[in-house]
């Protein structure tokens, strides 16, 4: 048995990082049975200036790209390219931008329960925000979600409104900003090898398949 570990940096509200997660979980499923794959997903924060209420989504991606022509038809070719992958973008469901640090305390916290359960929980954070448009810097929904998942509900409630591991999770971040991380995704196979973006299945693969081989 070989094993390959990704240490995947992303933002829970980035379209372009759940794509990647899709294909990313893909290139896995098609390696032989003997190749074990652990993925880590690391935080990063896109837009850390978002007030913890959240923005308007719509209008705020509007402004960033320009103009709202620009974001719908930016968000036509996501969703087109997420059908591909089994994934229903709803754009238009996404009303709140939210600040995602405390999305981010979660994946930390399901982190250390086990890695099975980190991508359990950041599978449903896409999910709830791009498909079903709910407020993932909302308490009560990452409370819901830490829930869904098979985590206690009431403990992660309670560290949520504490500010515990708020720090840690903002030197992970830093950590990868002094990497020369400025976009995501960003993906770090076996602690040495980068991979910008989201790349193609294949891409994925090849990269898998040559460092398992290794």
């Amino acid at each position: 048995m070989s094993t390959v570990t990704v240490d995947a940096i992303i933002d829970v509200v980035c379209p372009w990082c759940y794509l990647g997660k899709a294909r990313l979980d893909k290139a896995i499923k098609s390696l032989p049975e003997n190749v074990e794959v652990a993925v880590q997903w690391r935080p990063f924060e896109l837009d850390p200036t978002v007030p913890p209420e959240g923005v308007d989504n719509q209008a705020m991606l509007a402004e960033k790209l320009g103009s709202a022509e620009r974001r719908d038809e930016m968000h036509a070719q996501i969703t087109a390219l997420g059908k591909e992958l089994g994934i229903a973008f709803h754009f238009d469901r996404i009303l709140v931008r939210p600040n995602t640090l405390d999305a981010h305390r979660l994946l930390l916290w399901a982190h250390t329960e086990s890695i099975a359960m980190q991508n359990a929980v950041v599978g449903r954070l896409y999910r709830a925000n791009f498909e079903e448009g709910r407020n993932i810097g909302d308490h009560k929904v990452l409370a819901d979600i830490a829930a869904e998942a098979g985590m206690d509900r009431e403990m992660v409630a309670k560290l949520l409104e504490s500010d515990a591991d708020t720090e840690m999770v903002r030197g992970e971040i830093a950590n990868a900003q002094q990497m020369g991380v400025t976009g995501v995704p960003f993906f770090v196979f076996n602690g040495k090898y980068a991979v910008s973006g989201a790349q193609p299945v294949e891409v994925m693969q090849q990269a898998l398949t040559q460092l398992a081989a290794a």
